[in-house]
């Protein structure tokens, strides 16, 4: 299985598809119908054609994406390897791109205009890849601005391009199955998404070249391009905190190609939905674990929806001396540096459960010496609470029982 096809399907056989036969009427309907379901939702009739959203807007759905169980996600990505075989399968065909024939969405009234969410941006350069999910705002037919996070991979091979005096060759593939989706979300080492997408699919992953020598896995929709020395205003646009993030000048993809699939199925995630977050959160949870392993028996991680699947995590471990939960805060903010609030408890306490997680939080804390604060250091940009210098302040939370007495904190049982 490695079509976005066969994924909806496999979640139709589990009653986990909405169908939604009708054209919304209004402007912003499609996107509220998604904030309120963590369902499939398959439109039918959009204006430009089909599309999906909430592909995976649950643990159990990306869960079933993956083929691992939800429980131990963070335990089983942290093994990858990324060593999955490419194969390739020849040179896509293409027409001329024109995005009025994509039903591309605006979310909410405030956004600068009609966003691309869920295309993969991928890459090459010098024979270096790189596939990312960066958020695009059309501008016309056959140009978008993209919002190129500064640091990151796509951002330095585009400098590097142009310092070079060329244009970056770029591909974006919409419609992609969700592991591939994952794959491209998740830190990797340099040029291993699609290794990682592959071995995630079973060991192997097809791909096509474009034109311009970038490689795409299957999608229902390719637009090939280059981005170049030409800038936009890109924003205001609703982040993954539900807030507005800022006007910014980015760069603009100018494609050259299109190729589709028979009446394609357009992917779209609604920003700041459980969608966003979960792949926002999730492909860092392998990263937090495998840093909290080097100071302690880690025995999961979950980055919570209400932290904006990005913000929070909860951690659970089995203590071997009374410092492990302190230790374990401090790597997890130096292996996920956007963390703002991070929680640790013991393995009787399900992470993923809220009221389990507030139950240790009220049993097991002493404000004065279980809470530690850390100011002064680097937090998340999307967080509306930083201060100018791009800084904030971190809260980690011992909620473990005292070694020596989880007798007095041990809830009964029958």
């Amino acid at each position: 299985m490695t079509k976005l096809r066969e994924f909806i399907e496999m979640m139709r056989e589990r009653s986990a598809v909405i169908d939604v036969e009708e054209r919304p009427c209004g402007e912003f309907d499609a996107p509220k119908m998604a904030s309120t379901t963590n369902s499939l939702l398959f439109f039918h009739d959009l204006p430009g054609g089909r599309g999906v959203m909430n592909v995976t807007a649950s643990r159990s759905s990306l869960s079933l994406a993956l083929g691992i169980d939800e429980r131990e996600m963070g335990r089983e990505i942290s093994r990858a390897a990324c060593q999955g075989r490419i194969i390739e399968e020849g040179t896509l065909a293409m027409e001329s791109p024109d995005l009025s024939r994509i039903p591309v969405m605006k979310f909410f009234p405030g956004d600068a205009g009609r966003y691309l969410t869920a295309g993969i941006v991928f890459s090459r350069f010098n024979d270096v890849e790189n596939a990312s999910i960066h958020r695009m705002l059309v501008l016309d037919r056959e140009r978008v601005a993209a919002r190129l996070v500064e640091g990151r991979h796509t951002y330095t091979l585009h400098r590097e391009a142009l310092a070079a005096g060329s244009e970056l060759p770029v591909a974006v593939a919409i419609g992609v199955h969700p592991a591939v989706t994952f794959a491209c979300c998740t830190r990797v080492p340099k040029g291993g998404e699609l290794p990682f997408a592959a071995e995630l699919l079973g060991g192997e992953i097809r791909v096509h070249e474009c034109r311009n020598g970038v490689r795409v896995p299957d999608a229902e929709i390719v637009l090939e391009g280059y981005i170049g020395s030409e800038t936009a205003q890109e924003g205001p646009f609703v982040d993954i905190t539900g807030t507005y993030d800022s006007i910014r000048t980015q760069p603009v993809i100018r494609f050259t190609g299109m190729h589709t699939k028979t009446d394609p199925i357009y992917h779209s995630i609604l920003p700041g939905g459980n969608e966003h977050r979960l792949l926002m959160g999730v492909p860092y949870e392998p990263a937090i674990f495998r840093a909290v392993s080097g100071v302690t028996e880690a025995k999961n991680v979950i980055l919570t929806t209400g932290g904006c699947g990005y913000l929070h995590a909860v951690i659970q471990i089995r203590k071997s001396t009374q410092g492990d939960a302190k230790n374990a805060i401090m790597a997890a903010f130096a292996a996920h540096t956007s963390l703002k609030h991070v929680v640790v408890v013991d393995e009787d306490i399900d992470p993923a459960d809220p009221e389990d997680v507030e139950y240790a939080i009220a049993t097991r804390v002493r404000g004065d010496q279980d809470i530690m604060v850390i100011t002064g250091v680097r937090g998340s940009s999307l967080d509306p609470c930083r201060v100018g210098d791009g800084t904030n302040v971190k809260v980690g939370v011992d909620a473990t029982m005292v070694l020596g007495h989880e007798s007095e904190f041990r809830r009964a049982v029958w």
